[in-house]
């Protein structure tokens, strides 16, 4: 697709005179284990050496944008590449649309997602790459329609993109499979008509506060794992669901506040009575943040997820499978300090989770040295809730990473 990009934008006969940069950068990201070596062995959960190409061009109503990667992994010993975005813009007077590879985010919160329902590359989160690596591009249509009242943002993916999980080699956790499986299978949507994904926004302000509504049409991004009778087979599988939302944010109380809310109907398990398929849920999210001096901001933010029909699930789950809770809380803080002229960034981020008792802490420290060089030193603590949990389960996995890059 990206070639094909390419060629329609420097086509002839071109009406218009194109402007065309090149920015980029090569970074270097180690992140050293401080608990356990990963499970596959070694001491590293990252490290490599990365170059990052960006070219844009704009011509008349045109825009192209192209980013790609290419980087040498010394965990795995292997070079590779990977096509970040790629994309064509079209703007007219009151419509744009955007074809392509593209990263999309939706919603008010701070890394708790609700109707952001892209996909998401959460190995890089937890391994300490810079948080730009957290969000995956996807391959389909963007059309934007702005008529004055309101804006409206139609979103269409024909080629499904699965959140990036936890690679058992990297990162020690408990298996979602039985001890008995010993045949596993990943299935994914397939491309077609009725398999292409929807997302929908309308948004406006409304009376001070940037007001949005959401609907997608789609599927899980995490995988949920299907087991046959006798349990000796597994299957990786991503059901289909509906998420209908809302937010608000806007300046309050001395102060940015967020609301936002969804309903996640599982459209594959209506009833709640198979265990094996996540239950429709309500989600909820509260967020406030506030600059307390010149240069030091504070937000915290409060989630709370509902599970429907969570008698059928409980019913139906087997003996000694984990129980999950029908209401389930998090929350977060995050702290940020600018010094010497903001060339230095102190941060902390926390998740806790209430009715887990489990935590993840990131303090990080980033240093400007110029205007193309910095470098980031940082760490991923788990811990918490006996091992279970989201950020429990991940506990041995503790680690201290390093980001240096150059910017052109």
């Amino acid at each position: 697709m990206a070639t094909a990009v390419i060629a329609v934008f420097l086509s002839p006969p071109c009406a218009f005179a194109a402007d065309v940069s090149l920015h980029g950068f090569f970074q270097g990201n180690y992140s050293a284990n401080t608990a356990h070596d990963n499970p596959g062995g070694g001491d590293f959960k990252l490290a490599e050496e990365r170059v990052q190409l960006q070219v844009e061009g704009y011509g008349g109503p045109f825009h192209l944008y192209l980013k790609e990667d290419a980087f040498y992994d010394h965990v795995q010993e292997e070079a590779d590449q990977e096509l970040r975005e790629g994309y064509l813009d079209y703007s007219a007077a009151s419509w744009d649309v955007r074809l392509g590879r593209q990263v999309l985010t939706w919603g008010v919160g701070d890394l708790i997602f609700i109707n952001d329902v892209f996909p998401k590359d959460f190995a890089a989160f937890f391994s300490g790459r810079p948080l730009e690596y957290l969000k995956k591009g996807v391959d389909g249509a963007r059309v934007g329609w702005y008529p004055g009242f309101a804006n409206f943002v139609l979103v269409v993916v024909p080629f499904f993109e699965p959140d990036t999980g936890l690679s058992p080699s990297r990162f020690s956790m408990m298996s979602p499979v039985p001890p008995t499986v010993v045949d596993i299978e990943r299935q994914e949507p397939r491309t077609s008509l009725e398999n292409t994904e929807v997302a929908l926004r309308a948004y406006r302000n409304l009376l001070g506060f940037d007001a949005s509504l959401y609907y997608y049409r789609g599927f899980f991004r995490q995988a949920s794992v299907l087991l046959s009778e006798d349990q000796t087979s597994a299957a990786f599988v991503h059901p289909k669901v509906s998420v209908y939302g809302a937010s608000l944010q806007g300046n309050a109380l001395g102060g940015v506040l967020s609301l936002e809310g969804a309903y996640y109907r599982s459209r594959e398990d209506e009833d709640g009575d198979n265990p094996f398929i996540p239950n429709s849920q309500s989600r909820f999210l509260l967020g406030y943040q506030r600059q307390l001096t010149a240069n030091f901001t504070a937000s915290a933010q409060y989630y709370l997820e509902y599970m429907h029909d969570f008698s059928d699930y409980e019913r139906t789950l087997p003996p000694g499978f984990p129980r999950a809770d029908r209401l389930s809380q998090l929350a977060t803080l995050r702290l940020t300090e600018l010094l010497f002229h903001q060339t230095l960034v102190l941060s902390f981020f926390s998740f806790y989770s209430p009715s887990d008792g489990d935590y993840l802490l990131i303090p990080e420290v980033k240093y400007h040295f110029s205007d193309h060089v910095w470098a980031a030193l940082g760490a991923n603590v788990f811990g918490g809730g006996g091992g279970t949990g989201r950020f429990g389960r991940l506990d041995e996995n503790d680690n201290v990473y390093v980001q240096l890059r150059y910017e052109f």
